[in-house]
């Protein structure tokens, strides 16, 4: 499979129906009985049209909580799209505890841009929270407990294949690799050794964490740095794909952790 080639200086591929895929998402996540939860944004800030949205499910006795967000670039459509598909096939363990948070940017969506419309890169601003989205989304985050491990789902426009990065600070049982495994049956891998500028082996990033020398946050080390979650795993499927590959990477990569959770009890 060949890249498409139709990213020249940055996301040049198929955009979002934003608010018929959000209410697509309404509806699977109804029907599945997820709460949902909605704040309202200040009324002069462009996301106010959407407001922050997530959703919670949680059995009787849950053994594990997982966290899934995605939408935090405006141009990287195949998360949301991923997300929609999870829900509607609705095939989650039965003792699982849940927290989604569908689109984390909407805003930015309707411009087709990695930024909000105020010009900041939401996924960097998770120390300082110069935007009305870090600050409510992280007001949600310190409602919930502390989760035993996260999904990130990113795209990256310049990727020659799907690739993620592992932040795995406890030394807890990986399924980094099973990820990888899985998601090469229906998208190729980036196993270049370099990826942005990390050292990379098989796909797979494990970046040196020092939260307190990187002067910009992404959610991901947020969750980390704060003890929100105990393993994190950013899933970037390579945006230079057709969309149903992308989509298709990153549904494979969340079923796979979901996997082998399930296989390590």
């Amino acid at each position: 499979m060949q890249k498409l080639g139709n990213n020249i200086g940055g996301y040049r591929g198929e955009t979002l129906d934003l608010k018929t895929v959000l209410a697509d998402m309404d509806r699977a996540a109804t029907a599945a009985n997820w709460t949902r939860d909605h704040i309202d944004l200040p009324s002069s800030d462009p996301a106010a049209l959407f407001g922050f949205i997530a959703y919670r499910r949680s059995p009787n006795r849950p053994r594990r909580r997982l966290y899934i967000s995605t939408g935090i670039h405006g141009d990287e459509p195949a998360g949301p799209l991923a997300v929609l598909q999870l829900l509607r096939e609705n095939q989650w363990p039965d003792d699982l505890a849940l927290w989604l948070c569908p689109c984390l940017n909407p805003a930015g969506f309707t411009i087709n841009r990695r930024e909000n419309p105020a010009g900041i890169d939401l996924n960097r601003d998770y120390r300082h929270f110069q935007s009305a989205e870090a600050r409510t989304h992280v007001a949600w985050l310190e409602a919930q407990p502390e989760f035993d491990f996260s999904l990130c789902l990113h795209e990256d426009w310049e990727s020659q294949g799907f690739y993620l990065y592992e932040t795995n600070p406890r030394g807890l049982p990986s399924f980094a690799d099973k990820i990888i495994d899985n998601v090469a049956t229906v998208c190729p891998i980036d196993r270049s050794p370099v990826i942005e500028g990390w050292p990379a082996q098989n796909g797979i990033i494990r970046p040196a964490l020092k939260p307190e020398d990187r002067p910009q946050w992404p959610e991901a080390l947020y969750l980390i740095a704060k003890h929100k979650t105990r393993l994190g795993c950013t899933l970037e499927a390579p945006s230079d794909f057709p969309m149903p590959t992308r989509v298709a990477a990153l549904v494979t990569g969340v079923r796979s952790a979901l996997q082998s959770v399930q296989v390590r009890e």
